[in-house]
């Protein structure tokens, strides 16, 4: 039996090494990293069980506890499932929250079952602080911030150039009212960890400078960590200005028809053409306020005409009565003002391809 230690965190990540998370589900589900698949030593009621006799009797009292609650069948199952895992990814490792009981009782159960697995010395805890660790590099390298209206194509730029750090996609989220995802939004920490493994993945291929799409602070429910968003406030901008055909072309292929599909891929015909309808009302709802009540309820009357069109087959076209007017009317003047109060960092300008060549050759 052996451990991992932390001149071994960085193989871990880079390689993809499949892990056995042994924590509790309700850990589990807090975060965690990519890799991982979650088979517990105890499920969130014997967790809890055994905190509270801790606290009360102490440790020899908990621990005597755990092995009575799992035994018998109960463990025999769970040592099952830690095999099957082992079979499968011989190269893997497992941890629990702090590389203590958890993980070694799981080790020793695997070794009397003929499987020697090793550990994450640490365990949770170490490889979470060995990645928030990257995402403080990450805020101290250069950077440049790719900014633009509403349909310009920043994401699509960052995700193709090697040194871009693609926020919203680690996220899972576009960052508007209507920039949720059918797959649903990260964790915060699971959100911060995808970004930090993004980076050292980058970083270990010899990238040392960036690219980011202006954000705010908040993506969705995450929060862009206090260290990238404050340098991204220091760092010079470049604009893409594409023609307005050209955004409203790429967000109605993202926004509408790219999400119907999603929907009902992931849902089936009528369920998923009722989340989708429900993904675009609740995007025009969340900025009523800032529309006004007489244009919300305007743009909501064009954006029933449209999905009623749509749901028919005839075409996607009706969309531009909704979408046009809320592009011109509502985001190009918030985001033209946003961008005015940045002007002097701004460092070029010019249509995606122009600001693509800028960027690879620029020598931030």
């Amino acid at each position: 039996m052996f451990e991992l230690h932390s001149a071994d965190y960085r193989r871990i990540f880079l390689n993809d090494t499949p892990l056995i998370d042994v924590r509790a589900p309700v850990e589990f589900a807090q975060g965690a990293f990519p890799t991982s698949t979650n088979i517990a030593l105890m499920n969130d009621e014997e967790r809890k069980a055994v905190g509270t006799c801790y606290k009360q009797h102490g440790q020899q009292a908990a621990l005597s506890l755990g092995h009575r609650l799992v035994s018998g069948s109960v463990r025999e199952e769970r040592v099952a499932q830690w095999l099957a895992f082992c079979r499968q990814h011989p190269e893997g490792v497992l941890y629990c929250m702090r590389g203590g009981l958890r993980s070694h009782i799981t080790q020793q159960w695997l070794k009397e079952a003929g499987q020697d697995y090793p550990l994450v010395s640490g365990g949770y805890k170490a490889l979470r602080n060995f990645l928030i660790a990257i995402n403080q590099q990450l805020a101290e390298q250069p950077m440049r911030i790719v900014g633009g209206n509403t349909g310009s194509g920043k994401t699509l730029l960052i995700r193709e150039l090697p040194f871009g750090v693609d926020l919203e996609g680690a996220a899972k989220h576009r960052g508007s009212s209507f920039g949720r995802t059918v797959a649903g939004q990260s964790t915060q920490i699971n959100f911060e960890n995808i970004l930090a493994i993004d980076v050292l993945k980058k970083q270990h291929a010899g990238v040392s400078r960036w690219a980011l799409e202006d954000e705010g602070r908040t993506i969705g429910s995450n929060h862009v960590p206090i260290e990238i968003f404050d340098a991204m406030q220091q760092s010079r901008i470049v604009v893409i200005d594409d023609p307005f055909e050209v955004r409203l072309a790429r967000l109605k292929e993202e926004y509408v028809n790219a999400m119907c599909r999603g929907f009902i891929q992931r849902y089936g015909e009528e369920e998923g053409w009722l989340n989708f309808s429900e993904y675009l009302h609740q995007g025009m709802f969340a900025i009523r306020k800032r529309l006004g009540l007489e244009r919300y309820q305007a743009l909501n009357a064009e954006l029933d005409i449209a999905l009623e069109q749509h749901r028919r087959g005839d075409g996607d076209d009706g969309h531009e009565n909704w979408l046009v007017p809320l592009l011109k009317e509502y985001y190009d003047p918030m985001y033209t003002y946003q961008l005015g109060r940045k002007a002097e960092r701004i460092i070029f300008r010019g249509d995606y391809a122009a600001v693509r060549e800028f960027l690879i050759h620029d020598n931030a």
